[in-house]
């Protein structure tokens, strides 16, 4: 590492104002910034010093993150083998898994990163370490056979649009990663939904062991068909159809467990989603209008994406409430929606992703009342010590 550093020293005056490559500033820190820890402190004003910061924190949220997206890979292959009648063991299955995700995740990736570059030359500023917790989320949120060029377009789309329009990183409104599973649902309908789509190597409708259904348990619950819900253990431990790395409800808490060990997760939206999820659910269950409105609330919360966008969706520092009030207040309606979108549109069951970007939008006036009420109750308490 001390040769590379060297070289890296050697070669920086090129990279900086006057030298031959000035342009290709922002590149060269990136890439510099991303080997070694920035050497850069504050000089001047009032700081509260930390070892966090973005580079680590993003690196965190990537280590969380890969419990589930090891199963998904995992699963992918199981899922492929059993729907096809194939034998096989736990390293056919990964090694299965693995060939049909590390594509998605390297284009995610690759076309993130150009477009982030880029954006980052012609604005003349430092990249950020955002798009290395989206670049991985993307293809955790995608299914197993989708095609690359539709993960490309959609990820250009959410880093543009999503992002970049607003800013960058720290300026976006809404979700990268949701507005591009967004995207792909909106546009290309055909490929984010049917009993074949969460199954690799199944979207030819071909091969399949007769008697063996694709479905998610959402779209079991949608159909009204509760007896072929799997149960709470394969729900749990993620042996059942759907998006790759959404599955496992053990691999969701397991990362769950590391973002508040390191404070990088807000407990507040995920304890408040979990309970608005479960009260809406026990409304519902109070009615029972249908057979999808009697589900249980830990059925109801183990199935679909639920788990994976309250813990790493709804809690993205950027997008959510800042205030501990408003993430109370946020995490609460993210899991009120989300249930509700989910039980009362049939035709699309998974509620979670609409829900979390709805709130996104919301999120800033949230915290504006949440101010303004602090503010008005200051005052107010001023009002009555200058009076007695």
């Amino acid at each position: 590492m001390k040769a590379l550093r060297n070289y890296l020293d050697k070669i920086k005056p090129r990279f900086q104002e006057g030298g031959k490559l000035e342009k290709f500033h922002s590149t060269f820190d990136a890439f510099e910034s991303f080997l070694f820890v920035p050497d850069k402190t504050t000089f001047k004003g009032s700081h509260i010093r930390d070892s966090i910061d973005m580079k680590r924190t993003m690196t965190v949220v990537i280590l969380a993150l890969m419990p589930a997206l090891l199963f998904g890979m995992w699963n992918v292959g199981f899922q492929h083998f059993r729907a096809t009648g194939q034998e096989g063991g736990f390293w056919q299955f990964f090694g299965y898994g693995l060939l049909k995700v590390l594509p998605i995740i390297v284009v995610s990736y690759v076309t993130g990163l150009i477009i982030e570059f880029a954006f980052a030359q012609y604005r003349k500023h430092e990249v950020n370490e955002g798009f290395l917790v989206t670049g991985m989320l993307i293809p955790l949120v995608m299914p197993p056979d989708i095609p690359l060029w539709m993960v490309a377009v959609s990820t250009a789309f959410a880093v543009i649009l999503g992002k970049e329009a607003f800013g960058g990183t720290g300026m976006n409104v809404f979700n990268p990663a949701l507005l591009a599973r967004a995207f792909l649902f909106f546009a290309y309908p055909a490929f984010m939904t049917g009993d074949n789509t969460w199954i690799a190597g199944l979207a030819s409708g071909t091969g399949i062991v007769d008697g063996y259904s694709g479905a998610t348990p959402l779209a079991n619950a949608a159909t009204e068909a509760i007896d072929k819900i799997p149960p709470l253990s394969d729900l749990f431990f993620g042996f059942i159809p759907g998006a790759i790395g959404e599955t496992s409800k053990l691999a969701v808490l397991l990362g769950a467990a590391l973002l508040l060990i390191t404070g990088i997760g807000s407990w507040r939206i995920m304890l408040s989603a979990l309970t608005g999820g479960v009260v809406m659910t026990l409304i519902f269950n109070a009615f029972a209008a249908n057979k999808f409105m009697a589900i249980d609330p830990l059925t109801q919360i183990m199935m679909g994406s639920f788990l994976f966008g309250v813990v790493f969706m709804a809690t993205d520092p950027v997008t959510a409430a800042q205030t501990n009030k408003g993430k109370w207040i946020y995490g609460f309606l993210v899991g009120t929606f989300a249930i509700m979108v989910r039980v009362f549109n049939p035709a699309y069951p998974e509620g979670t992703m609409l829900a979390i970007l709805l709130m996104n939008t919301f999120a800033p006036l949230i915290d504006h009342y949440v101010i303004e009420a602090n503010i008005k109750r200051r005052l107010k308490r001023a009002k009555a010590v200058v009076k007695s």
